[in-house]
């Protein structure tokens, strides 16, 4: 069962994260039994909602969910409505609409657009929280698709003495862009990228829990973004490069002679 596990999230890496959905559908309908464990270990692209309380769109994810309802940050109220559903405590809630403000600020500042959403829940020792961050763009004027999307979560263990905290963050960014041109045609690009970080910060008015949590999800996003830049971004310039010539061969085979020329002239100069 483990092995079949391993293999089936082995392959999700390897596949376009725009077709999550289908994958793993189609993959449950291979192996049924691995049905729960895939979508629990498995993160797939953020659906957007729209609060029509407060006319501003949220995001959907398994933290907000209670039945086939959802809940938005902005309002606190489930759509569709349901009577019982479970909302953060006083404590959680103040915490839960600072946190919104303050990353809304971060999305806008650093995406220049998209959604993003904030989620708040009590530990037993502490508290955790999820940030997501969406930004889709339609390519526009430009023939580029593609979309962003990030989850973090984040683990925060207030320490006894009450002046500092560990907090534990799970990081996952996925990204997938399609560009079409008349030369080259459709090219499609993506993957996903998970890390984590550990860390302890001291807990006062200059340093509150928004602060410590926003400056690590800006520091590990940085991380990622720089990750997916080298590596799928990098590595795919790299082979294209080597796959065809920039140059016609004629010029190439000029300049191999003109190098050959210069080396025997300084052999010839040094000699004399």
């Amino acid at each position: 069962m483990q092995s079949q596990l391993d293999c089936a999230l082995d392959l999700m890496r390897r596949l376009p994260p725009q077709r999550v959905e289908k994958n793993l559908c189609e993959l449950i309908d291979l192996v049924p039994e691995l049905c729960e464990d895939l979508l629990s270990s498995i993160d797939q692209p953020l659906k957007i909602a729209f609060d029509k309380t407060v006319g501003r769109n949220y995001l959907l994810c398994d933290y907000n969910r209670d039945g086939d309802s959802y809940r938005s940050p902005w309002s606190n109220i489930y759509d569709p409505p349901i009577d019982d559903g479970a909302t953060p405590s006083e404590r959680m809630r103040s915490l839960e609409i600072e946190a919104n403000e303050a990353f809304d600020h971060y999305r806008e500042m650093y995406y220049d657009g998209g959604v993003s959403s904030v989620y708040t829940w009590e530990l037993d020792h502490g508290f955790a929280a999820v940030i997501l961050i969406k930004k889709v763009s339609d390519g526009g004027d430009r023939d580029v698709k593609g979309c962003w999307d990030s989850i973090h979560v984040i683990e925060a263990q207030e320490k006894s003495s009450g002046r500092s905290a560990h907090y534990k963050l799970t990081s996952t960014a996925m990204l997938w862009l399609q560009t079409e041109q008349f030369r080259s045609g459709v090219h499609h690009l993506g993957g996903s990228i998970t890390r984590q970080n550990e860390a302890d910060y001291p807990i006062n008015e200059a340093n509150s829990h928004i602060v410590n949590i926003g400056k690590m999800v800006e520091e590990l996003e940085n991380k990622m973004r720089s990750t997916l830049n080298d590596i799928y971004f990098g590595k795919t310039r790299e082979i294209a490069n080597t796959l065809r010539l920039s140059v016609p061969l004629s010029e190439l085979s000029g300049r191999a002679d003109l190098r050959t020329d210069l080396e025997a002239a300084l052999k010839n100069r040094i000699q004399l």
